[in-house]
């Protein structure tokens, strides 16, 4: 028997009583005002997020990686996250990873009782050779999805940094991961559906881990993604207005460079701001970390 009845999440809203009774304009306006608490909840943990993203920073120069992990809703939204930081920052494949209990095809289609199975979090885990470098962020709304503690359990017995993300306050995962994160919107709008304001919450709070954390590693310059993969038409133009909003240079002359640096935004960026050949600007970076700053 699972009691729920400390789990905010499943509280009912006084606000939504009679929702099968409002008229659509009602409900409307009623939601929207409950989706505005959501980032007044994020304000009061950005202490907690910051703790985080710092402990998430130091792995990543150290070589390890950024691993979400949920179910449902939850997963989904890692998933997202990881999938997204490739063609925005330029990060590999394996740097950021979203797990989602029951693997590919939960994306698609709810594969409900596999959040239950304890032991699947820690497969997983396993399967990818989790190691101490490493960081795990159990994504779980309610903090108790037994597949994100079990996974969280695991990562700390190899000794690796976990962190947590839910929506409830003294919630179970709180009290066992590194450092965690309990951002508590109060009732859902729809009893229970943990996909409204909590999945709100979720995919704010995992805007900030993501693109922070990779401004920490010296993907982002000024407030420009110069990381960027060129890998269509819109990326590839807005690879060359970066370099022109970078280096103030003419669309002609920041697609010269752009074609010189093999479409490398950071390179080409390098290369107009220390007036330096490809080879130079490479050996520039380098030395800098990736830092586009530290060339300059």
């Amino acid at each position: 028997m699972i009691n729920l009845d400390n789990l905010t999440t499943e509280h009912r809203n006084e606000n939504s009583y009679n929702l099968d009774e409002m008229s659509l304009g009602l409900a409307l306006k009623k939601m929207n005002q409950e989706d505005q608490k959501v980032a007044l909840a994020i304000s009061e943990q950005l202490t907690q997020i910051e703790k985080l993203i710092d402990a998430a920073t130091e792995n990543l120069k150290k070589g390890g990686r950024l691993i979400y992990m949920g179910a449902g809703t939850s997963g989904r939204l890692g998933v997202l996250d990881a999938v997204e930081c490739v063609p925005t920052f330029g990060a590999d494949t394996d740097m950021i990873i979203g797990l989602i209990a029951g693997g590919n095809k939960a994306m698609i289609s709810a594969i409900e009782g596999i959040e239950d199975d304890i032991d699947q979090g820690k497969k997983d885990l396993m399967s990818l050779r989790l190691t101490k470098n490493d960081m795990v962020i159990g994504v779980t709304a309610s903090g108790r999805t037994p597949y994100v503690i079990g996974g969280i359990n695991y990562a700390q017995s190899i000794g690796a940094q976990t962190g947590s993300l839910s929506c409830n306050k003294n919630s179970e995962i709180s009290m066992i991961a590194n450092f965690p994160i309990e951002v508590d919107c109060g009732p859902e709008f729809l009893t229970g559906s943990t996909r409204l304001k909590s999945g709100t919450a979720q995919k704010m709070v995992l805007n900030m881990i993501s693109t922070v954390s990779m401004i920490g590693i010296g993907k982002v310059y000024k407030n420009l993604m110069v990381d960027v993969k060129p890998t269509n038409r819109k990326l590839i133009e807005r690879s060359k207005r970066i370099i022109m909003q970078a280096t103030e240079v003419n669309y002609v002359t920041a697609t010269r460079y752009f074609e010189e640096a093999n479409q490398n935004v950071k390179l080409a960026i390098v290369m107009i701001l220390t007036n330096s050949n490809k080879e130079e600007a490479t050996k520039k970076l380098v030395k800098a970390d990736g830092f586009i700053r530290r060339t300059i």
